[in-house]
């Protein structure tokens, strides 16, 4: 049976190669996208693909929290149910870090954003659903000053950060709900993958997009993964694995929920 996957950011990179490679299957796509030109681009390119679905686009900035709402709100009402939720959007480098709420956009786009959303998404993707969240093999501890705009950081510590924070809330999630919440799990796609983030962090090509692409569709649909909450995957190592121990640590990763509602709060 069909089922209905969203995958944010897929307008190009692994978010779009994922798409590719789950279209011949049939399933319904849920396709985000914050530049509207290349998100139609993406959904006709994915909609040609033999067998495909119904692909739908859906717009939202992340780095703006109300658009992250707007967006939960029209997939709920275009749809009862959602099967899976794939986490994709996120940021390395911004030529203005800041937003207009005085908050770093790179922890808003690869921490909260993600985090709001599938709050959101909950109820729709019920005990069966799954929530795939990609994370990094760079994962740094989470500086809660840096993170509260209270200094500066550079990209790739934002970026290891935002990675390492969106694991830990991942982690405590998935505990929290337990039985009575999708599978919920964090993936490290494979490092130096040929994206565009790729490039602007470290001037290189990468390697094929395509080693990224297949964990994520194997996390969203296979059974290997049907009891995997609460777990991280190393792409990498091609195995399950233990991420920074940060994220073993349930009173910081709580700490960190609490400061990321706080946050919410402040801007909403």
């Amino acid at each position: 049976m069909p089922k209905t996957i969203l995958i944010t950011g897929a307008t190009d990179g692994i978010g779009l190669e994922t798409a590719k490679m789950i279209a011949p299957s049939g399933h319904r796509l849920l396709l985000h996208g914050r530049n509207l030109k290349k998100l139609e681009a993406a959904v006709k390119s994915v909609s040609s693909i033999k067998h495909a679905g119904d692909v739908k686009p859906y717009r939202a900035d992340f780095s703006i929290l109300p658009e992250v709402d707007a967006l939960a709100a029209a997939i709920k009402n275009d749809f009862e149910t959602l099967d899976v939720l794939i986490n994709n959007a996120g940021v390395f480098k911004l030529s203005h870090p800041m937003t207009q709420n005085g908050y770093d956009a790179r922890f808003i786009v690869n921490l909260v954003a993600p985090y709001k959303l599938t709050k959101a998404l909950l109820p729709m993707l019920g005990e069966s659903g799954r929530v795939v969240n990609l994370s990094s093999a760079a994962q740094a501890p989470v500086d809660l000053e840096a993170f509260l705009q209270k200094k500066t950081i550079s990209d790739s510590e934002a970026y290891a950060q935002s990675k390492l924070g969106l694991t830990m809330w991942s982690f405590e999630m998935a505990k929290q709900l337990g039985a009575k919440g999708p599978m919920i799990i964090a993936v490290n796609p494979a490092s130096f993958l040929g994206s565009k983030m790729v490039k602007d962090a470290y001037g290189q090509e990468g390697k094929d997009l395509m080693i990224g692409a297949d964990i994520l569709t194997r996390a969203a649909l296979s059974d290997e993964f049907a009891n995997a909450t609460g777990q991280y995957y190393d792409n990498d190592r091609k195995s399950f694995a233990q991420p920074h121990p940060d994220a073993l640590d349930s009173a910081k990763n709580k700490r960190l929920i609490e400061e990321v509602e706080r946050l919410i709060k402040q801007i909403m």
